[in-house]
């Protein structure tokens, strides 16, 4: 190694004088001691491995070395956080985002959660005393809502199809339209998901028309069920048919056979309401003749993830009895926060308060408002204090162009496929930054705040943005144009 590299490994300072650095001390009181000193060791190896450069640039004080260990510190405490679970603003503009968690749940959900953290009366009957199965107390609930005898909770939708083929279809046929064997998010194919349950599927009809017809020519003596599955994330539009519930529910009991029916989305509500096209609900398959019926709870019915199953009590019963049941069950704080979600349905204050649907019933006038409002506090932020004898100071000059646009949001997450409600939208360019680097950078932020790039600017979509966070959004933006990003 060169006579000048070795007088520059000289100045490094060592592990113990970062770590008592009054910079680090707060890293480490959040991050603890183990992991900032491992930090500290891989930043002192980036900057040995460096000193070349940093030699061409004359930076070899001892003082210039350790802020670059410290910046290279605080570089991997930020990509730390950034890879936790936490909150994230959701300004895509699709409300039912899979990978930022869907549905976002109802304050009283959240208060749900937090009562049932320590002991709680899952599977108590307290005026008894007497061991009860889990998820009794959303019983009654479901009975009001959809008219259900009996309802049994999973993890999600896809385990309860499955424990529904297994429990009741396992070495027999299922019949269902070649148009519902589709592909969901992750690239996972209801057949191959199906066939864990070891019933067999018999394929009729087309992809785009299926007839009562068919379904009757393909029942046999092997036959169990029909099964009819909601299309989630696509659509057939023109030359298309295929069976409404109540006529496979009658052809099914006309046989003797069950009639299962996957409405995909959990909807409780009449979506035509909020301009959109009509969702199939749990309430209209039961009054349908249904004799089972699926559902997620973190899509339109906007509650935690689950997978719901309503029906006749003898089929619930055996489904509830079935080994799977035990190992695709849910845990005390999804019950918690889908049996508060529910109240909320019951009270009949669901539009107003389920986050869900207040984001889908939003007007395009009441978004435009709020973007307007957004912009007009990050172009014109508040005086900053700390003149002379405490005068305010102007804010530092905007550096972000921000305009408001009008768009069209998808609903998302396997619901409503296709469907498109008007939105508001902020469009966002930086004069120092590419409209990638200021995406990311709003990612990064705290909070963070996650938007797309469309045409070379930032757009943060104001349909999938709860009220709540404009405020926070302000921040992110004035922290950005101030440099604190």
């Amino acid at each position: 190694m060169h006579e000048q590299s070795h007088e520059h490994l000289r100045e490094l300072p060592p592990v113990g004088e970062i770590l008592a650095a009054q910079a680090i001390g707060e890293l480490i009181a959040q991050c603890g001691r183990d992991r900032v000193r491992d930090w500290a060791r891989e930043a002192l190896a980036e900057v040995r491995g460096s000193l070349s450069t940093v030699s061409s640039n004359g930076e070899t004080t001892r003082e210039t070395l350790t802020a670059l260990v410290l910046a290279s510190i605080q570089r991997r405490s930020v990509d730390d956080s950034s890879q936790k679970l936490g909150r994230v603003i959701n300004a895509t503009g699709v409300i039912l985002h899979t990978g930022l968690g869907r549905a976002p749940l109802c304050p009283q959900a959240l208060t749900a959660i937090q009562d049932a953290a320590g002991a709680c009366n899952l599977e108590i009957d307290l005026a008894s005393g007497d061991r009860r199965y889990r998820g009794y107390q959303l019983q009654s609930a479901w009975n009001r809502l959809t008219g259900a005898a009996a309802a049994l909770v999973v993890n999600n939708n896809a385990g309860a199809t499955v424990l529904a083929l297994d429990a009741l279809c396992r070495g027999r046929d299922v019949i269902i339209s070649r148009g519902q064997l589709i592909e969901i998010g992750g690239s996972f194919r209801l057949p191959e998901i199906f066939s864990q349950s070891g019933a067999i599927l018999r394929e009729v009809g087309t992809t785009n028309r299926t007839s009562l017809g068919d379904y009757e020519q393909a029942i046999g003596p092997q036959t169990a069920a029909i099964l009819r599955v909601h299309p989630s994330n696509y659509r057939v539009v023109g030359f298309a048919d295929t069976p409404a519930t109540n006529e496979l529910a009658n052809l099914a009991h006309r046989y003797g056979l069950a009639c299962i029916d996957d409405i995909g989305s959990g909807c409780l509500v009449d979506t035509t309401a909020f301009g959109l096209p009509a969702e199939p609900t749990f309430q209209e398959s039961i009054a349908a003749g249904a004799d089972l019926v699926l559902g997620s709870g973190d899509k339109l019915l906007g509650g935690p993830q689950c997978g719901i199953l309503l029906g006749h009590q003898d089929l619930v019963d055996k489904l509830a009895r079935h080994p799977l049941a035990r190992a695709l069950r849910v845990d005390k704080l999804t019950l918690a926060a889908l049996s508060a979600t529910l109240d909320v349905y019951v009270r009949g204050a669901a539009i107003q308060e389920i986050p869900t649907l207040a984001l889908l019933a939003a007007t395009q006038e009441s978004l435009s408002t709020r973007a307007h409002n957004v912009q007009s506090q990050v172009a014109s932020p508040p005086l900053r204090k700390g003149g002379p004898g405490g005068v305010a100071l102007p804010a530092p000059d905007v550096q972000l162009q921000i305009d408001v646009a009008q768009d069209n949001a998808p609903v998302g997450g396997g619901s409503l496929p296709g469907a498109e409600l008007p939105t508001a939208t902020l469009r966002i360019k930086d004069s120092r930054l590419t409209a990638d680097d200021l995406v990311a950078r709003l990612r990064l932020s705290s909070p963070r705040v996650f938007g797309r790039v469309h045409e070379n600017e930032v757009v943060l979509d104001l349909r999938s943005v709860l009220p709540g966070d404009d405020q926070q959004i302000v921040a992110a933006l004035l922290a950005l144009n101030s440099g604190k990003l």
